[in-house]
């Protein structure tokens, strides 16, 4: 799903496109191009002419991710589905790890690995790195989906109003009996927001989806219960040197993106799943980490 993705698209494809794969095949490669007004198009057709499996979808008016998600779900015909954002970039084995527990039957729904590339000697940095660890050691006891995800070819669509697809697969995935399945080694890199502006839009909105899903479906992802942040931030916990200090940093920055969140969905009642791009997550630069 892609929103002017000028800056990773091309890596993206061509990360898909050197997949090492034996258990399963890649059928087709969609792209769905939401309101783009980049070059994002014209990169994708490039690509076409270099694989009949890339195939592109084009949306002129921006309508939001699940919109786009939906487009995707109606076209696509193979067993397994897989989602993944336009702004990642995922390891050459990350497919066939993330597609291999399907072989058991009972499986519904996989999530790859995130791992940030940003460098953690930043407070930004150190800030994206902590939370996604902490989701890491979170979702190795009770799994999360999201930046890379795999379903069985069940679902129909999800709401077009929703902000967290991810999840609202999961609430899909798991009431329908199947188990989800968190793969650590379907590792898939993004990068996390450069500064408070954009991390506190990225957490707020996420809080908000959390929010409305909770209300709706009734299912709330494992992230959101501090019960189960509690023990992996304590693992996690640095006890000297300035990251000691940078913990209550993220700390509180974490607390103010879901009062925000809690603000946007009890007092404004707003659901915003159309949002506002954070900006400095766009260039996914690989290094030699």
């Amino acid at each position: 799903m892609a929103y002017n993705e000028e800056a990773n698209i091309g890596q993206l494809l061509d990360a898909l496109l050197r997949q090492n794969l034996s258990v399963c095949s890649i059928k087709e490669i969609f792209i769905v191009a939401s309101g783009c007004v980049d070059r994002t198009k014209s990169i994708v057709r490039d690509y076409l002419r270099l694989d009949k499996r890339i195939k592109l979808i084009v949306q002129n008016k921006r309508e939001g991710k699940a919109s786009a998600i939906n487009l995707f779900l109606s076209k696509a015909v193979g067993d397994v589905f897989i989602l993944e954002s336009g702004d990642t970039i995922p390891r050459t084995d990350a497919i066939e790890k993330l597609v291999a527990p399907f072989l058991k039957p009972e499986v519904g729904m996989t999530g790859g690995h995130p791992v940030p590339v940003n460098n953690d000697d930043t407070f930004m940095g150190f800030t994206v790195n902590l939370l996604w660890k902490l989701h890491h050691r979170i979702c190795l006891e009770h799994p999360k989906m999201g930046e890379l995800v795999a379903f069985r070819n069940m679902v129909k669509e999800i709401p077009n109003d929703t902000a967290v697809d991810e999840a609202n697969i999961e609430a899909i995935i798991t009431s329908a009996g199947y188990k989800l399945k968190y793969i650590k080694d379907a590792v898939v890199y993004n990068k996390g927001p450069e500064n408070i502006k954009d991390f506190l839009k990225q957490r707020w909105r996420i809080a908000t989806g959390h929010l409305y899903l909770s209300h709706t479906q009734g299912y709330s992802v494992s992230t959101t219960s501090w019960r189960n942040i509690l023990r992996p931030f304590i693992k996690e916990m640095k006890w000297g040197g300035r990251e000691f200090w940078w913990v209550f940093g993220v700390v509180f920055l974490e607390i103010m993106g879901r009062i925000l969140g809690y603000y946007d969905f009890y007092i404004r009642r707003r659901n915003s799943f159309i949002w506002d791009v954070a900006a400095s997550t766009k260039e996914l630069k690989m290094d030699s980490r």
